[in-house]
């Protein structure tokens, strides 16, 4: 069954850009209950809940019909979260460094220079309209691409791999940023975990 990951930080320790409240709330509330609604729609299938929750979402095609919606919607939430948790990291261990090596050279390619990768990536952040996603995703030729998605539906089913993701669902800044999006993808910028993100580039195109 699945179960929440630990985290490498305390929940205040992304202060000032994400308090401490509405990190504890998303990850204990929030993402607690996504992975036990999942394990409640997975229960009559636990050859599908063996699977490491990105395999599941991959062969999304396997899953039956009548728990189709619950797997993406929750599924797609721990999924989802699990990735976020992991590439956010305090300033002070390297939250606020910018990307290096090949995964650079990568964002280059895509958008010219990094400064505009921002600009790119916030503008999709700041127009989703309601609830959702805005990712970094490696295609299958290995180049990158910025994508949005609608509520919990993962990237994976796509056939992409998701190495960067920002979560624009209220949930994740109201506490704190109440209705000023803009600001809360503007805080992100300081809080990514770019170690992190390197290494899932390098493994997706590998």
């Amino acid at each position: 069954m699945y179960s929440l990951p630990q985290l490498a930080y305390g929940m205040n320790d992304l202060e000032p850009y994400f308090d401490a409240t509405t990190m504890e709330l998303h990850y204990s509330k929030h993402h607690q209950t996504y992975v036990d609604k999942l394990n409640a729609a997975l229960t009559e299938t636990p050859e599908l809940a063996a699977k490491p929750i990105e395999q599941l979402l991959k062969e999304f095609d396997q899953v039956p019909a009548e728990i189709a919606t619950a797997v993406k919607n929750h599924g797609g939430g721990h999924a989802n979260h699990t990735l976020w948790w992991s590439i956010l990291a305090p300033p002070s261990v390297g939250g606020a460094n910018n990307p290096s090596g090949t995964l650079f050279a990568a964002i280059n390619t895509l958008c010219g220079n990094f400064t505009t990768f921002k600009e790119h990536f916030s503008t999709q952040a700041t127009g989703v309209f309601g609830s959702g996603w805005t990712w970094v995703v490696v295609k299958p030729d290995h180049t990158l691409e910025i994508v949005t998605r609608p509520n919990q539906d993962s990237p994976l089913m796509d056939g992409l791999n998701p190495i960067l993701g920002l979560d624009v669902w209220e949930h994740a800044y109201y506490l704190k940023f109440q209705n000023r999006r803009v600001e809360f993808i503007t805080a992100f910028w300081n809080v990514i975990n770019w170690t992190e993100v390197e290494k899932r580039y390098t493994a997706a195109v590998q």
